[in-house]
Order: C-alpha cells, then sequence, then structure tokens
C-alpha cells in the first residue's frame, strides 16, 4: 500500500494517494471489480481537482463576495422587469462562446456592478478564467508597468482574461496617457475575448472619458460591434425607502 501511495504522490494524483485505502476498503465491501475500484478512484481524484481549479478561479478573480443572481431585485424598475429574461441568459454565460461583450448603462445605483458580480462569479464558477477590476485601477496598474517597463507583461494579464470586467468608466476622466492603453487593452480583447463593461455615461458622452472623441469612437466602435447593451434606469437601488 505504501508503495502504490508514494507512486501516486509522485505522478501528484494527490487525491488518489490520500483515499487510496478507503476506496480499496470500499471496494472490497461492495464486491467492486478492480477496474470499477480504480474508475472510483478516479472521480474522486476529478472531483477534488475541478473543485480547486473553481477555488482558484474565484481567487484568481479579485472578487470580494460571491454574488448571486438571486440576490437582484428585478421588481426594482420597470427597466430591470423587463431586461429580466436577457439578464438571465447572460448569467449562463452563452456570450463568452460567442466572444460578445456587455455594456451596461445607467446611473450610479442601477444594479451594474452587481450585475457584472453576478456574470463574473458564475464564470468562476464554471473554471472560466476571470478578472473583475474598476477602469481607474487598471490604468494605474498600465501606467505603473510602462514605468517599470513590464507593460507587454501586464497588457498580456489583462488580455487574457476569458472575462475581463471593467467597472465604474465615466467616474473620472482617463486623460491620454490612460485613454491609449484602454484602447490598447479592448483593441487586442475586440472578437477573442468577452468584455463586460460598466458606465454611467451614455456613447454620446464618451469623449468626456476618453481624452476626445477619436480615441472614444475607436473604443466604442469595438465594443459595440458584437455586444450586448444593457440600459438600467430608475432611481438608486441603494437609496430606495
Amino acid at each position: 500500500m505504501d508503495d502504490v501511495i508514494e507512486k501516486l504522490t509522485a505522478l501528484r494524483l494527490k487525491n488518489c494517494a490520500l483515499n487510496l485505502a478507503d476506496v480499496i476498503d470500499q471496494g472490497t465491501r461492495n464486491n467492486l471489480s478492480a477496474l470499477q475500484t480504480i474508475n472510483r478512484l478516479l472521480e474522486i481524484e476529478l472531483a477534488c481537482r475541478e473543485k480547486a481549479r473553481v477555488a482558484l478561479r474565484f481567487k484568481q478573480s479579485k472578487l470580494e463576495e460571491k454574488t448571486t443572481i438571486d440576490q437582484f431585485n428585478f421588481s426594482h424598475h420597470e427597466s430591470r422587469r423587463k431586461a429580466k429574461n436577457r439578464i438571465l441568459s447572460l448569467i449562463d454565460l452563452g456570450f463568452i462562446k460567442d466572444k460578445k461583450d456587455i455594456i451596461m448603462i445607467g446611473n450610479p445605483g442601477t444594479g451594474k456592478t452587481f450585475l457584472s458580480k453576478c456574470i463574473a462569479y458564475a464564470a468562476t464558477q464554471a473554471g472560466i478564467k476571470t478578472l473583475f477590476t474598476t477602469a481607474m485601477d487598471m490604468i494605474n496598474q498600465l501606467v505603473a508597468a510602462q514605468t517599470d517597463h513590464t507593460l507587454l507583461k501586464k497588457l498580456k494579464y489583462y488580455q487574457s482574461q476569458d472575462i475581463l470586467v471593467c467597472d465604474e468608466i465615466g467616474y473620472l476622466p482617463l486623460g491620454r496617457q490612460g485613454s491609449n492603453l484602454f484602447f490598447q487593452v479592448i483593441s487586442a480583447r475586440h472578437e477573442k475575448k468577452s468584455t463586460i463593461i460598466t458606465t454611467n455615461l451614455p456613447f454620446a458622452k464618451w469623449g468626456d472619458i476618453f481624452d476626445g472623441t477619436t480615441v472614444a469612437t475607436a473604443i466604442a466602435d469595438r465594443l459595440v460591434y458584437n455586444s450586448e447593451i444593457l440600459i438600467l434606469e430608475g432611481k438608486s437601488y441603494r437609496k430606495r425607502s
């Protein structure tokens, strides 16, 4: 037994090694064949690996909480009720296969960030490589990388995510440098990976964010080309009486 456990450990089949004695015992008590016993052992290994992969995806996503759609109040405003089926279909994550982007537009407190976190969390539970960040944090990270000559590495980090959630675009202007860096991320992801954008500003005002209409138009064109656009209206849910 010890020799087999040692070999399983050397092969990095840690869960097989940990459960070998119990599975053999169960197989003996239940009159399982050798093949059935081996199959049970491998099922445990695969299940444990999947659990660890999902836990890692959540940790890497930078989500601070496990936000789920059952916590979302669809009756708060008519725009939520009308978009319910579309929102639920996004939680199913089919848009990732189609390399579609999602753009959520609405005033503060209308549910944009909450919904983006719901989608991001669902993606982590499906083992999908996910990152949640604010626009300013991403730009600050990229500017710092440009200063210490690690920009290509940092750009690759943002470009490699199967879902990149970029929250709170529009609260602060990004300036020329920030706008150019943001464009590089969006351009590299266009039709290759899915990006979720939340913003408080309509497209017509994106020039205020991205240092003029030229860069703003280039960014918007790429995002809108193959996307789901959700308009969330009404008063802030946080200020409800």
